[in-house]
């Protein structure tokens, strides 16, 4: 399999969930045939007619055109079995967050389909490693990260596993360049780049809601730093039960004191915008976050019975821990070589994370208030709050040497 020689023409998606449409569709409007699978007839049925319907709403909107929107839905077609679609290219598998659901599925696909075929995850955080070596075919397993909706946000993750091959690379960076989007190429670890960072990031904002910030104040600084929402709002947007399922499952931290307030809420039906209430109140048919005090009372509920002292957190500080927090761990990520380099995590969080396009992402802004600056500030909070704080290497071996992020 030659770099150059390997360009994909047939695809298949394997899940007709919310991913599974907008990865079709993206490969539809790149002018690749899909063969579309999922092991529920109806769910697949209904998903073929909401891709109909996205395209005659493209129509409507002069998007494109009818014959347009007719050739793209002529390119998906639903397939009965993995043995129908044994001479495809590459697969793109689309179900639930599950690593033994998802490596029996490369097991059994390994198995039938050609030699050359490539075998694409759509996981956003599991181990693309453990996921490869349940087939015969390591050097051909990658993750193919699409951000939800996928036929919409421009961002694709490219997760390269320990053993996956340059031309396997190739393949996907130019697959990712005919869908128009904006593909960066990430190493293995839980949650990539993206979700990596968003992690400490959502922990800082968490833990200010128990020590005496409520979720709108939150959101205020942050939006009023430019990003496109914050993170009480993207919870509401995404679902707050999808990481309370996930801990539920993993039958592991459901006790944390920083996700007391998500249990509580999942618990009352508050799920966010699908359910009309979550951190916010929506009324029917609007996605307008309004203030609900039910939530701030909650909140300040949760935090006294753990045990919290309230205090007043200013946008200030706000805006000092979770932009700090994004930046550490984007070091770390460098340090370790997951990324590139400093300006692919800022394309990350321009393009799937709402971060302000004018500030040019997280890496460019610390490197803007120097890193001398910003290694100051992460130990004054090392000292205040602990370890968690302490700088990445990275950081202090660049500040010393008067350089920024993008110098490396």
């Amino acid at each position: 399999m030659s770099q150059t020689s390997f360009e994909i023409q047939q695809a298949a998606v394997i899940g007709a969930g919310t991913m599974g449409r907008g990865i079709v569709m993206c490969l539809a409007n790149a002018g690749v045939s899909v063969q579309w699978v999922d092991n529920n007839p109806q769910m697949l049925e209904q998903a073929l007619m909401a891709v109909a319907e996205t395209y005659a709403h493209n129509v409507r909107q002069g998007r494109i055109d009818q014959a347009e929107a007719d050739t793209r839905i002529a390119r998906v077609s639903a397939a009965a079995d993995y043995a129908t679609i044994r001479n495809v290219d590459l697969v793109i598998e689309a179900v639930y967050e599950n690593l033994e659901l998802k490596q029996k599925i490369f097991r059994e696909l390994d198995g039938l389909l050609k030699p050359e075929a490539l075998l694409a995850s759509n996981t956003s955080a599991l181990d693309i490693d453990a996921i490869a070596a349940a087939t015969r075919r390591p050097a051909q397993v990658l993750g193919l990260h699409f951000f939800s909706p996928a036929h919409i946000m421009k961002l694709l993750e490219i997760v390269r596993g320990a053993q996956t091959s340059p031309a396997a690379l190739e393949a996907a960076l130019a697959l990712g360049k005919r869908m128009g989007k904006v593909s960066v190429v990430s190493g293995n670890c839980h949650g990539f780049i993206g979700n990596r960072m968003l992690h400490p990031y959502v922990l800082e904002a968490r833990k200010m809601l128990l020590e005496g910030a409520y979720p709108q104040q939150v959101d205020a600084a942050l939006q009023g730093f430019g990003f496109a929402m914050g993170p009480f709002r993207m919870y509401d947007v995404v679902g707050i039960d999808l990481e309370w399922r996930a801990r539920e499952l993993a039958g592991k931290g459901q006790d944390a004191p920083e996700v007391q307030i998500d249990n509580r809420l999942c618990e009352m039906g508050r799920f966010g915008q699908k359910s009309g209430n979550g951190y916010y109140h929506y009324e029917p048919g609007s996605r307008q976050a309004e203030h609900d005090p039910e939530v701030d009372a909650l909140v300040l509920r949760v935090s006294e019975e753990l045990g919290f002292q309230r205090r007043d957190i200013g946008p200030e500080e706000i805006l000092e821990r979770c932009l700090l927090a994004l930046v550490n761990e984007g070091a770390k990520i460098l340090q370790e070589g997951i990324a590139g380099s400093a300006h692919d995590i800022d394309l990350v969080y321009l393009n799937g994370y709402g971060f302000p396009a004018d500030k040019g992402g997280p890496m460019a802004w610390a490197d803007h208030q120097g890193l001398a600056d910003i290694h100051q500030r992460l130990l004054a909070l090392e000292t205040r709050q602990g370890d968690q704080w302490k700088p990445a290497r990275l950081i202090g071996e660049l500040a010393a040497q008067g350089r920024g992020f993008a110098d490396r």
